[in-house]
């Protein structure tokens, strides 16, 4: 597979690359979908009901004091490195990644393209004050030092599987400035992705050789749509992924191994 993999990297030099979940798994991030690209558990907290009920807030804040440790502390895998080293080869020249996690930042790949945003920071979503997610694990703490032994199944997102849990008492913090609500600085589900980073990545698209799709099934049309733009611009497509994915029917290349493993060995140097 690497052979083929190297090959596909050797004929198009300019290369567009979009991540998924599934390349942040081998560092202890679990992806969310399965091989059929069914979910594994139940979908993200959704925009509306986030920023309406204050209880869905409480949930979601609460699972987050639990996950945001285990997100903080994972560490690139060789999948983020070798695209980092791809990178300052001049072979990937653009990184679009659907993930919230920063690794291919942490990596060393520059000028990431973090489509959907990244859970290091929380914005208020009034007056768009900004304070880095490790400051705000103090304040939740603070207000709720009972949930710093818990323990759950992290999600991508930052989100845990918690059964059993009272969340009714948590306290949610609201923004020191304008006392509103305070979000992670990502897009939830039923959320827009900022135009200009969806005017960056079809830029990205259009400027590269081929587009690689890494540890995504794309089963949401918010990275799919890259694929369809490189398949409608007659560019070649190659996918890392295990399992099924939404753009099978467009790829020239399909790899079913874990991230790390193909992409190790392929940097061109």
């Amino acid at each position: 597979m690497t052979s083929r993999l190297r090959a596909f990297l050797e004929a198009h030099p300019r290369l567009a690359v979009l991540t998924g979940a599934g390349v942040s798994t081998s560092s202890g991030i679990p992806d969310y979908r399965d091989e059929h690209g069914e979910w594994k558990r139940t979908r993200p907290v959704e925009f509306r009901p986030f920023m309406t009920d204050p209880r869905v807030r409480q949930r979601y804040w609460a699972r987050s004091t639990v996950g945001w440790p285990i997100i903080s502390r994972a560490e690139p895998n060789g999948a983020h490195r070798a695209l980092a080293q791809l990178g300052e080869d001049g072979v990937v020249s653009s990184l679009i990644t659907q993930n919230v996690d920063g690794l291919h930042a942490k990596a060393g790949s520059r000028d990431v393209i973090d489509l959907h945003g990244r859970l290091d920071t929380a914005r208020c979503m009034a007056c768009a004050y900004t304070v880095p997610r490790a400051e705000l694990q103090k304040q939740l703490l603070a207000s709720n030092p009972e949930w710093a032994e818990i323990e759950g199944r992290v999600a991508p997102d930052g989100d845990v599987d918690i059964e059993g849990r009272d969340f009714g008492s948590f306290v949610v913090p609201d923004c020191p400035q304008c006392g509103g609500v305070l979000k992670p600085d990502v897009v939830f589900f039923g959320e827009n992705v900022p135009k200009s980073r969806v005017d960056r990545a079809f830029e990205g698209v259009a400027n590269a050789d081929a587009l690689l799709i890494v540890g995504s099934s794309l089963m949401v049309y918010s990275g799919y749509r890259f694929a369809e733009a490189a398949a409608s611009a007659g560019k070649p497509i190659a996918a890392i992924n295990l399992g099924r994915t939404r753009a099978d029917h467009l790829l020239t290349l399909k790899i079913s191994e874990p991230c790390d493993v193909a992409l190790s060995g392929v940097a061109l140097g």
